[in-house]
């Protein structure tokens, strides 16, 4: 899974948004790392709709613009959660190996000249 499809999918996870709020909400729970631009976060949630990780939840106007909320599917919370899974699984081996490298904690050496 791709990183902005991760972000969207967790932006989803506790209540339908539109668009904008997809965006700011995947900002915020990416500590600012991810930033979608509108191009990509339009054709992500129209591939995530056309596989069936996320439906639109409703469409109301506002401002005479239509605007589209989105909701996760239980296919989609189900990738969500096979993917969040994987992660962690390559956390802790990535973990495991680092701290493989670090050499033994071991008493001070302190030397008296």
């Amino acid at each position: 899974m791709r990183e902005p499809t991760f972000w969207i999918l967790t932006a989803l996870v506790d209540q339908p948004r539109h668009g904008y709020g997809v965006m700011q909400q995947v900002t915020k729970l990416s500590g600012g790392e991810t930033r979608l631009l509108a191009a990509t976060l339009y054709a992500a949630l129209d591939r995530l709709t056309a596989e069936g990780l996320v439906e639109v939840d409703r469409e109301e106007a506002v401002d005479g613009r239509l605007r589209r909320y989105y909701r996760l599917t239980s296919e989609g919370g189900a990738a969500l959660t096979a993917e969040t899974q994987r992660l962690s699984r390559n956390v802790q081996t990535a973990t495991r190996m680092l701290d493989a490298l670090r050499p033994p904690a071991g008493p001070a050496t302190v030397t008296f000249g």
